[in-house]
């Protein structure tokens, strides 16, 4: 319980923080609004977004896994495999999301790679390929936080 509420702390400070910035820089350049008043309005509208988007990122596991057990043979990867091997990598990447908020899949990769034997489960996927699902899923919820609020959070140029 302690660990899912600094989680959910970090990513709420992290999405106001940035919020925060942002906004106060948009704020600034507001026509006409210049200076302490443009920052301060920038600040508001911006810790707004900035809470948005920590919503946003909240995962859902049972939607995931629901999610990723209709789709999941859709991807190259999984020809030919059962959902039961891929399930794990799916959900430790939907997890890995929440708990690195504004950091980028690469960024965190190398600590995935090591904790995946220990989060598995029953899978029998090594880290190579267990790594495509983990990013997919990792990838879905920071493509739904980019819907929610524009400009390219995971910094992946999309």
């Amino acid at each position: 319980m302690e660990e899912k509420s600094k989680v959910g702390t970090g990513a709420a400070v992290g999405a106001v923080t940035g919020g925060v910035a942002g906004g106060a820089a948009a704020g600034a350049a507001v026509g006409g609004m210049t200076g302490p008043v443009g920052a301060a309005l920038g600040a508001a509208v911006g810790a707004a977004v900035g809470a948005l988007a920590g919503k946003a990122a909240k995962v859902d596991p049972v939607a995931e896994d629901n999610y990723w057990r209709d789709n999941f043979n859709t991807r190259p990867y999984a020809a030919g495999s059962n959902y039961d091997q891929y399930g794990p990598a799916y959900m430790y990447g939907a997890s890995a999301y929440e708990k690195y908020p504004g950091r980028s899949f690469d960024e965190v990769e190398p600590e995935l790679g090591t904790g995946w034997s220990a989060s598995r489960g029953r899978s029998s996927l090594e880290w190579d390929n267990a790594r495509h699902a983990t990013r997919d899923a990792w990838q879905r919820l920071s493509d739904r936080v980019e819907r929610a609020v524009p400009g390219d959070s995971d910094r992946d140029g999309k």
